[in-house]
């Protein structure tokens, strides 16, 4: 049988596959997706989406319950049950029917079944029931088949079956006692979610809490879950696991255990990228893909990676973007349109470098883009680091009664325009895209000036740091 050809094959079918492919066609070209399991991927089914679902129901009651009127109005307990079926609501209920009508909406065919790559620009398919067939692509392959949980060596701890976020995010119900291996976003999520359901949170992290993002942001979070009832054991080693009939032991490395009825991994994550055939290429299986900025595969002109397999930004946003660059650039080249490959221009993915945005969906939730002090500091930049506390901050004190909170802003005193923003504190992740304006724009402080904020919002947060800052020498 002749080989199915296409101007570009996508291995993975989650958020990033889906818009690498959707680019590429709207650029006027074909696109196939090939995946093994289901469209929309870990975002939809396991992670971003049914995490937050999780997540927000506790939430809305807590801040009900931190204002006077609507506090008095609130009697009763989180109902679990109902929180696990708004999950199962968002996760379509695991089915990817609707994904797939998009996919045929948006003119992009689809191969059910594990895609392998067997040469250059070749791609063979092993579907559900073992027959194969062999797709070839006209200009591009492109690796966006994500990662997997990272599971450490830790001495019986794959004997013990530890849940992953996966299994964590697809509970059907929720344990007495849940202990957490790590110290990452899924982790403090994650003790956040179990800690609002009643369950017994054991977190135990090797170094700190939230390490990468101000230290702050870590210790405040950290304080808001031992306040919730959680077990927080930082600076902590795990020495090795075991699992009985009904329990899990976890010793530490001080001596101690921690027993639990489930025990949770969140130690980070490995490309998926095992079996999708990088050795008949020349690349090492289970690898990360390093690539330029237009996603490209160092050494290929028609290998692209996109999403996590990169290790540019673990994150659905970032790999969403560095998709829509994939697809425009690859449509471009293969129509000998012109490629704008300076950075910030349209076929790059330049914001991966230092203008990431992220929010942490704890409580109280962190909200960060771009630079930490500490990371500013080592690239050599000339720093000021303006702190203020956001409970100050009038829109605050209306949004909830003893507003704890903290906003940090690390400006290049070169420059005179912000390298990143933090914020902690409830409801925060809303003010983010503002930061993420000025990082990216490289918006100068003076003009910020005129940026006024609407009062009384938390969005006066902007004021308060730039007084708190001074007025720009010009």
């Amino acid at each position: 049988m002749e080989p199915a050809a296409y101007d570009v094959i996508v291995l993975g079918g989650g958020a990033v596959g889906e818009n690498v492919a959707d680019r590429a066609v709207q650029g006027g070209l074909t696109a196939i997706i090939v995946e093994s399991e289901l469209v929309g991927g870990e975002c939809s089914y396991w992670a971003c989406m049914p995490s937050k679902a999780l997540l927000r129901s506790a939430q809305v009651l807590r801040a009900a319950q931190r204002v006077p009127g609507a506090a008095q109005a609130v009697t009763g307990t989180l109902d679990v049950p109902a929180v696990l079926a708004r999950r199962d609501e968002f996760t379509s209920h695991w089915s990817d029917a609707g994904q797939v009508s998009w996919l045929e909406s948006a003119g992009i065919a689809l191969a059910r079944g594990h895609g392998r790559i067997t040469g250059p620009k070749e791609v063979t398919v092993t579907a559900p029931d073992g027959s194969t067939s062999v797709l070839v692509a006209r200009h591009a392959v492109v690796v966006a088949t994500g990662s997997d949980a990272l599971v450490p060596n830790i001495p019986g701890l794959r004997e013990a079956h530890p849940w992953t976020s996966r299994e964590a995010t697809s509970v059907k119900s929720v344990p007495a006692s849940l202990a957490i291996i790590g110290g990452g976003v899924v982790a403090a999520e994650m003790a956040t979610a179990f800690t609002s359901f009643g369950t017994a949170v054991t977190l135990i992290a090797r170094s700190g809490l939230l390490d990468g993002l101000e230290p702050f942001a870590g210790e405040q979070v950290a304080k808001a879950l031992r306040e919730q009832g959680a077990t927080v054991l930082l600076n902590t080693g795990t020495t090795r696991v075991s699992r009985t009939e009904d329990a899990v032991t976890i010793e530490l490395g001080d001596g101690s255990s921690v027993t639990a009825e489930e025990v949770l991994v969140a130690t980070g994550r490995t490309p998926r990228t095992g079996d999708v055939g990088l050795e008949m290429v020349g690349l090492t299986p289970g690898s990360w893909l390093e690539t330029d900025d237009t996603l490209l595969v160092k050494g290929f002109d028609w290998l692209y990676a996109v999403g996590d397999v990169t290790h540019r930004a673990l994150l659905t946003h970032q790999g969403k973007y560095q998709a829509r660059a994939a697809g425009d650039v690859i449509a471009a080249r293969a129509k000998g349109r012109a490629v704008s490959a300076a950075p910030w221009g349209t076929h790059v993915a330049t914001a991966d470098h230092q203008a990431v945005p992220q929010v942490t969906f704890t409580e109280p939730e962190v909200a960060s883009i771009g630079l930490t002090a500490a990371a500013a500091e080592a690239a050599g930049y000339p720093i000021r680091v303006v702190d203020y506390e956001i409970g100050r901050v009038a829109g605050a004190s209306v949004r909830a009664d003893g507003y704890e909170g903290t906003a940090r802003m690390v400006v290049d005193e070169r420059r005179q325009v912000i390298l990143g923003v933090t914020f902690v504190g409830p409801d925060v992740g809303d003010l983010l895209q503002a930061a993420t304006v000025a990082v990216v724009g490289e918006v100068p402080l003076d003009r910020l000036w005129h940026a006024v904020p609407a009062y009384p919002t938390i969005n006066e947060i902007w004021l308060r740091l730039l007084e708190t800052y001074g007025r720009p020498t010009t």
